[in-house]
């Protein structure tokens, strides 16, 4: 009878490595479509602080901010000083892309909303769509801002 040395044959490497194999090739896809799902979901909560963001200034502030969608996935924050809904000089604009962090992403605006300094607003739905589906961004007339 011969001694063992204490290590793998071929066959059970080579066994081992296509079980490894084969749970990667399933955990792959899997991933894909959680990392699709945290952009919408990140995209989502971009736009909802954003959103809250220009409500909680419009109160410190007692003027208006406004929010504009230039595209599908650019929008901007206007300061609106003597609260005519235009951007004149010195009133602060603020530009925001989201796919700069989001590269999948788009938003579907109903409208363009307006915080108001006591705290209301314009209402508005805003659907956040990326190829995972979507979520939407509501604000209230009373200035509340959630996610659906």
């Amino acid at each position: 009878m011969r001694k063992s040395n204490g290590g793998f044959t071929v066959i059970e490497l080579a066994v081992v490595l296509g079980i490894i194999a084969l749970g990667a090739a399933l955990a792959v896809p899997m991933l894909g479509g959680q990392m699709s799902r945290g952009r919408l979901n990140g995209a989502a909560r971009q736009l909802m602080s954003d959103f809250m963001w220009a409500r909680m200034e419009a109160v410190t502030q007692k003027n208006e901010f406004r929010v504009f969608f230039v595209d599908d996935h650019v929008y901007q924050i206007l300061d609106d000083d003597d609260n005519d809904g235009n951007a004149d000089t010195g009133e602060r604009i603020t530009c925001k892309d989201m796919r700069e962090q989001y590269h999948d992403v788009r938003v579907a605006a109903t409208s363009d909303p307006i915080f108001f300094p006591r705290g209301t607003a314009s209402a508005g739905t805003f659907t956040v769509m990326n190829p995972s589906g979507s979520k939407e961004v509501k604000v209230h007339l009373t200035g509340r801002v959630k996610t659906v």
